[in-house]
């Protein structure tokens, strides 16, 4: 399914972005967009989309999103049946904050939480509870006060405890390719590897060769800059090739698993079960039937930009059709 495209209205004279989104129920909008998402869902249960990640989550359910990765929640009930569901979403741009980091040792934390972000990030329960002691700062009307309180936010889940969520080549649904930015250049040619010959029987010993570094070498740079090994980050990029053909194909399982580097099915099911807590059957069906949403002003915290507004805009007619008809 392709994702919508979501233009994010920062607002003229704002670093940040902050909705409060009140809602009966959560709809699935497929989308993406440039900004990084800081998103804190309260009062909500349901299904978390995050590029091939597909979760359930509860309570103040807290997750960072990274640049032009698809995503979507959806809700199929609320937690307490007398208040809304909530949203809190934070927009914001990568570029500012690096360059924070970069002049203010006092955010250094920004760089690891972005490197950390690439593929999203799932905070626990906890985090999110205390980022909703500080949603008084985070809805304030002043500007100023709303980016301060993001900017600690930030720094709080700098090196607070998180579950990555997609793979690497959850990108190419937007058209994007894999998250870029700031690895070393040896590691971008094995990057470039992987992503070229993901399908093929790479060995350890051939990726190392291409970054002229020695085995040992190599996977301490990729757990030092990604995070994971190389067999890991090359599991997870196999993978999230197969739910990307899962999602959009009806081809067998079998071929899926050819063509994204698993010759042997029996493995593949394996890897994919531990990987993503379903099998590739079962996660073929949550997609199923799944309608992309159709087609994007800011004026205040609780006004979306433009462009999912139509969802939201239909819901409210259909609801004023049904009262009028009473």
């Amino acid at each position: 399914m392709k994702p919508m495209y979501e233009r994010v209205a920062i607002g003229e004279g704002c670093s940040v972005r902050v909705y409060h989104r009140k809602r009966p129920k959560i709809p699935f909008e497929w989308h993406h967009h440039p900004e990084y998402e800081l998103t804190l869902t309260l009062n909500s249960h349901g299904k978390r989309y995050i590029g091939d990640s597909i979760t359930d989550y509860g309570a103040d359910d807290l997750v960072l999103v990274p640049p032009d990765l698809p995503h979507t929640w959806e809700s199929n009930r609320s937690l307490d049946n007398s208040w809304p569901q909530v949203a809190i979403v934070i927009w914001f741009s990568g570029d500012w904050a690096r360059r924070l980091a970069d002049c203010c040792p006092e955010y250094e934390g920004l760089h690891r939480l972005l490197r950390r972000a690439a593929c999203g990030l799932a905070f626990s329960a906890e985090a999110g509870a205390a980022l909703k002691a500080q949603q008084a700062g985070l809805l304030s009307a002043s500007p100023r006060e709303r980016l301060s309180s993001a900017v600690e936010a930030l720094c709080m889940l700098a090196d607070a405890q998180a579950q990555p969520l997609a793979s690497p080549g959850a990108f190419a649904d937007a058209g994007t390719g894999r998250p870029t930015g700031h690895e070393p250049e040896r590691i971008n040619r094995v990057l470039s590897v992987i992503d070229a010959r993901f399908a093929e029987s790479l060995s350890l010993a051939e990726l190392a060769e291409a970054a002229s570094l020695s085995e040992r070498s190599l996977n301490r740079y990729f757990l030092q800059h990604l995070g994971e090994s190389v067999g890991r980050y090359l599991s997870r990029v196999r993978i999230g090739h197969a739910c990307r053909m899962l999602a959009a194909t009806s081809w067998p399982v079998s071929v899926v698993a050819v063509r994204s580097g698993f010759p042997n099915v029996a493995n593949f099911n394996r890897q994919f079960r531990a990987m993503k807590d379903t099998t590739p059957a079962l996660y073929r069906r949550q997609f199923a039937g799944k309608a992309a949403p159709t087609d994007i002003e800011i004026a205040s915290l609780e006004q979306r930009s433009p462009s999912l507004m139509h969802g939201e805009r239909d819901e409210a007619k259909q609801g004023a059709v049904r009262s009028h008809s009473r």
